[in-house]
């Protein structure tokens, strides 16, 4: 009996592990309830007393549940987040120009220097020629390993 009790706490285990890599709560919810019988078993058929068997199994039931509620949320906020890596994330962010000739130039973002040149926007009145050294501009978009930037007005400076 002892090793059905202990069995059923390795399945447990092994199930809430499992709910990490595939959250939905299902096997998390299976995983406590095997945690919470086979804490209850091993321990009384090891002869401890009822009293302990059944705090110890709720301890476990509260653990692995919250494991897999945290497992869930986490799971469930995952597609909302931001993409924070890659030439995407460029898109949108501020640099500061620090050198500049004609339409093109190099920019520093976050400590790097970018090769870059002046995204004309419709209504543009051409003055990429203007960005001078220390002027801030706007990333529109990653073209291969240059960035098209244009102006940075003054609200997008703000924040």
């Amino acid at each position: 009996m002892p090793a059905f009790g202990f069995a059923l706490l390795v399945i447990g285990i092994l199930l809430v592990v499992a709910e990490t890599h595939v959250p939905g709560g299902t096997l998390g919810a299976i995983g406590g309830l095997a945690l919470i019988i086979g804490g209850i078993v091993a321990i009384t058929s090891v002869g401890g007393p009822v009293a302990l068997a059944v705090p110890v199994g709720a301890v476990l039931g509260v653990g692995a549940g919250g494991w897999t509620l945290m497992v869930s949320r986490e799971a469930a906020r995952g597609p909302r987040r931001r993409l924070r890596t890659g030439a995407e994330a460029l898109s949108g962010r501020v640099a500061i120009v620090r050198r500049w000739s004609d339409a093109a130039g190099q920019v520093a973002l976050d400590g790097t220097l970018w090769r870059a040149r002046h995204e004309r926007l419709d209504g543009d009145d051409g003055a990429g020629a203007e960005l001078r050294e220390g002027d801030r501009v706007v990333v529109e978009y990653v073209s291969g390993l240059t960035l098209c930037v244009r102006a940075a007005e003054d609200w997008e400076l703000t924040s």
